[in-house]
């Protein structure tokens, strides 16, 4: 397995984020992530991504123990994640936004990166775009660019935080398309989403959350087909 959690604790307070929670992606799998607000969904992306410690647990990461590892090193490890809320440097180019990528969240040399930024941008879409401020760019673009700056580190999993979010059912679709190419490429994908039309395009497997807990798993047109399912993530009884 790339990615391997096990028995993963968090809580702040009353608050429970992480439930004794087990999870596994295997390389070239894609995996969505589904669970009413509050099921600690993100908070799962940032303990594993490493911007939350948990209070007990592992996780294993290409077969090396991620304790202790700060965000930076799993990156270079081969880890990356977008974000609900795209967060580019907004008065740097859209390139530049990849060579930061490249560079620190590889450790490329520039020379080394400028290639590469070229064809990832190509293959988002964002060519044209290259030497636009990233504070210029619309919704739909500054989601591609999340996604190609995380693509500029050359991930081994790739963790989509409600990437859909916002976008018209054109933009959503274009969207899909595109995370279905990379995942093509054999990156695996780990994805958050409420589209789960969008969710559904993609991924191999569902896994559901409430608070903190996995609460069913497997493929994801019998996960949605549940009874306990439809109560907690839709809302009604089946």
């Amino acid at each position: 397995m790339l990615l391997e959690v096990e028995g993963l604790k968090k809580s702040f307070g009353s608050i429970v984020v992480a439930d004794d929670l087990d999870l596994s992606i295997a390389t070239g799998e894609a995996v969505g992530i589904i669970g009413p607000n509050g099921a600690g969904k993100t908070s799962m992306f940032n303990l594993i991504a490493g911007g939350l410690s948990p209070s007990a647990g592992s996780i294993r990461f290409d077969g090396h123990d991620l304790a202790g590892v700060p965000p930076q090193g799993r990156c270079r490890a081969g880890m990356a994640r977008t974000h609900q809320i795209p967060q580019p440097f907004e008065k740097l180019t859209v390139f530049e936004n990849l060579l930061v990528g490249a560079v620190y969240g590889r450790r490329r040399t520039e020379r080394e990166a400028t290639q590469s930024c070229g064809e990832i941008l190509e293959r988002l879409g964002l060519l044209r775009r290259a030497n636009a401020l990233a504070g210029s760019l619309t919704l739909l673009e500054r989601k591609r660019l999340e996604m190609a700056r995380a693509l500029a580190t050359a991930p081994k999993l790739l963790l989509l935080d409600e990437i859909a979010g916002g976008l018209t059912e054109g933009e959503c679709a274009e969207l899909v398309a595109t995370i279905g190419d990379i995942r093509k490429s054999g990156i695996a994908i780990l994805w958050i989403e409420h589209i789960v039309n969008a969710l559904f395009a993609v991924i191999d497997r569902l896994v559901v959350l409430n608070f903190g807990r996995k609460i069913a798993e497997g493929l994801p047109k019998e996960v949605m087909q549940r009874p306990d399912v439809h109560q907690i993530y839709i809302g009604i009884e089946a």
